[in-house]
């Protein structure tokens, strides 16, 4: 190979080299920035996909609102298990609207029954007679009372009580906040509605949440149309919705339970004043034979085997006045 074969090679290799190096210092910091360029974009297309909001599943918000529901059912349910055992005598009173304390009741209870002992021990002179009456009347006509009592007051609450749910979904639709619609219903219903929403009130000024306001206010009501209530509210408070279209919904569930309570007891009439009659016919004849011919009855105070037919015919009759009761009572 001659001289200048090489030094054309060497030539050819020097100029092929000198190309790719120009090539590549013109067109390298392109392909850097390019590359760098493609980073950047790749790392805000992921921020973004990050940040970006994703579609929601209505089957799933459907599950979830479905799982707060019973969630919130079901504690209600376990506070008021909670608080039927631990009813006392002051939360007795407080559903019969009465402001007596524990003490003062004991009082009137002892002082009935000393009265009630005294009548029935000049009219009959019979010790065992007389211990049962003041038994009875110490601790059964107290309580009867205070049950009357309660049962009246529940009856008058139910009776207001939608339209004062009426009252909050007027409220509501016209822009106006839950509480105070709730102090317009305790300023202009009557009692024991207005009372008992003036309590609900007050508690919640003072930080008290509304599921343990309306708890409190159950244990005064023990009513399901309350419940109802509470457990509408509760919900509403924790998952949202239409409060005023589920208050008319739970207003027209109560007028139509109060039309078939209406509807029932018209259709039981008949048997009550059956039942009446019946209760009433052994003690009234009684009554009238003992005022006239008081020596034919007095055999059965004087003896001990008379005193005996009294107690069984009482147990009999008892036991008959709580079945037909329980045939005449329905419970919805």
């Amino acid at each position: 190979m001659s001289q200048t074969v090489i030094i054309a090679i060497v030539a050819s290799i020097t100029m092929i080299a000198s190309i790719i190096a120009v090539g590549f210092a013109f067109f390298s910091p392109s392909l850097e920035r390019q590359e760098r360029t493609n980073k950047r974009l790749k790392g805000v297309a992921r921020a973004d996909a990050g940040n970006a909001p994703t579609k929601a599943n209505p089957l799933d918000k459907t599950k979830e609102r479905r799982r707060q529901v019973e969630e919130t059912i079901k504690k209600i349910e376990e506070q008021q298990q909670e608080a039927k055992k631990n009813i006392t005598l002051q939360t007795q009173l407080q559903r019969a609207g009465l402001s007596l304390t524990p003490s003062n009741f004991w009082l009137i209870s002892v002082f009935v029954g000393v009265l009630f002992s005294v009548v029935i021990f000049v009219l009959f002179s019979n010790l065992l007679l007389t211990v049962a009456v003041a038994f009875a009347a110490t601790f059964g006509i107290p309580r009867w009372v205070i049950g009357y009592l309660a049962r009246q007051r529940q009856r008058a609450f139910l009776t207001e009580f939608p339209n004062s749910i009426d009252v909050i979904v007027r409220g509501v639709e016209a822009g106006l906040p839950l509480n105070d619609c709730l102090n317009l219903i305790s300023q202009e219903a009557p009692a024991p509605v207005g009372p008992e929403f003036a309590r609900l009130v007050e508690a919640g000024k003072v930080g008290v949440p509304i599921e343990q306001a309306l708890q409190s206010m159950h244990t005064r009501i023990p009513v399901p149309e309350l419940n109802f209530f509470s457990i509408v509210l509760s919900i509403q408070s924790k998952t949202g919705g239409n409060l005023s279209e589920a208050l008319r919904n739970l207003s027209e569930v109560l007028r139509g339970r109060k039309k078939l309570k209406a509807k029932i007891k018209a259709m039981s009439a008949e048997a009550k004043a059956s039942a009446g009659i019946i209760g009433s016919l052994p003690p009234g004849v009684m009554i009238m034979v003992y005022l006239t011919s008081p020596d034919y009855m007095n055999i059965l105070f004087t003896e001990r085997l008379g005193n005996l037919m009294i107690a069984g015919g009482a147990i009999w009759m008892l036991m008959g006045v709580i079945i037909m009761k329980k045939m005449m009572n329905f419970k919805i």
